[in-house]
């Protein structure tokens, strides 16, 4: 990796983490600093690094500055029983032109991902997202997002790269290694009513707040991602005050930090993102004290993961056939370690969405199935394939 493009995390930020007496979490990684040099990712299984990009954040111009607020909060808290090695690696500074900060952040990304290491991407406004998306093409794989978002982020084609903007040009432009997006917690006075028509023309998955508060509901989308991007503002004003474009509703502190678990504990999800965070507006370093619990539950979902998708060996599967009346059979899934369920569409052994044979869901809709109604989620993967 090219450490050029990082700048070292600030001697103070360590200092407050060495005050703790019980070797909290900042004692327990390896840190990128001016004394101790960069890392040694041999064994590393997940990176920590900020981006102070801010001026493609639209209306949350101040975001990706005073990163190390995250981290001192991050810093402080207890590990876990984890058994996976983590390093912190500094910021991505702003370049000359934003181009230049996309430039040195997907090439991050892209290292990392071929190391299969995990980034978790701090800071920066969520255009980061589709800088994100585009390190995945050196992959060369077809590629599944879920945003927590309480807009869809779409704009127009013609318009700038933005953080409002990010989607279009990820559906549109090429080369398109897109399979699924997937929406968590979108608020519908916020999208346009032709907005929310074209994701599902598109056979997207989208999920309204109300919705995903039944957080059963929302852990298949998760467990099928590559990459997983939360906007801050998608949480509540009065949870997490340091977004410009905050709304008085959303999730709560709580609900995000099993959000973040459920992101960490798919075997799929190989990066993740916390975006928008803007310190101007921080109340006594709350927004950036529950951005680190987030960084946290990720990393614990990360050290609970049980190896169950996609799977090998079906022996460690328990397989449902259901009869359809006028269609053909749907087969369901079920892992005898976890006890999560996947629903099966045919795909041809040379067909590159393969990696998407198995489509990730819940007891409620094999039962559906039983009753003869056939779930969404099975319905939109055939439509993409069509």
């Amino acid at each position: 990796m090219n450490s050029d493009f990082l700048t070292p995390v600030k001697e103070s930020v360590i200092a407050d983490a060495m005050l703790q007496s019980d070797l909290p979490f900042g004692q327990n990684i390896q840190i990128y600093t001016e004394k101790q040099g960069f890392p040694d990712l041999q064994d590393v299984k997940l990176v920590v690094f900020g981006v102070q990009e801010d001026r493609n954040s639209q209306g949350n111009t101040g975001c990706g500055q005073d990163l190390e607020n995250i981290r001192k909060k991050l810093y402080q808290l207890y590990p876990g029983k984890w058994e996976t090695n983590i390093a912190d690696i500094g910021n991505v500074q702003k370049g000359n032109k934003v181009s230049d900060t996309y430039f040195a952040v997907s090439e991050i990304i892209t290292s990392l991902l071929k190391k299969q290491i995990i980034p978790i991407i701090i800071g920066g406004g969520q255009d980061i997202t589709y800088v994100n998306y585009r390190a995945y093409d050196a992959l060369e794989q077809t590629v599944n997002i879920t945003t927590v978002d309480s807009r869809f982020d779409l704009g127009n084609l013609e318009d700038e790269l933005t953080s409002q903007s990010y989607l279009s040009k990820i559906i549109m432009q090429e080369p398109n290694n897109l399979f699924n997006y997937c929406n968590v917690g979108y608020q519908t006075y916020l999208n346009s009513k032709d907005e929310i028509e074209l994701l599902d023309n598109l056979f997207f998955d989208t999920y309204r707040l109300g919705n995903a508060k039944q957080l059963e509901n929302i852990e298949p989308a998760f467990r099928s991602a590559d990459i997983v991007s939360i906007d801050i503002g998608a949480i509540r004003q009065n949870e997490a005050p340091a977004n410009y474009n905050a709304s008085p509703n959303g999730f709560y502190g709580e609900e995000i930090c099993a959000i973040a678990r459920y992101a960490g504990i798919s075997d799929k999800v190989s990066s993740f993102g916390v975006y928008e965070y803007n310190a101007t507006l921080d109340r006594d370093g709350q927004t950036a004290h529950l951005i680190a619990q987030m960084i946290w539950y990720f990393i614990e979902g990360v050290n609970y993961r049980v190896k169950d998708y996609p799977f090998s060996n079906k022996d460690n599967y328990q397989k449902f056939t259901v009869l359809l009346n006028d269609d053909e059979p749907l087969t369901f899934y079920k892992s005898n370690k976890s006890g999560r369920w996947w629903i099966e569409i045919n795909i041809l052994s040379n067909n590159k969405y393969k990696r998407h044979a198995l489509i990730p869901c819940t007891y409620k809709d094999y039962t559906e199935a039983i009753n003869q109604i056939i779930p969404e989620k099975w319905y939109k993967a055939m439509k993409k394939l069509v």
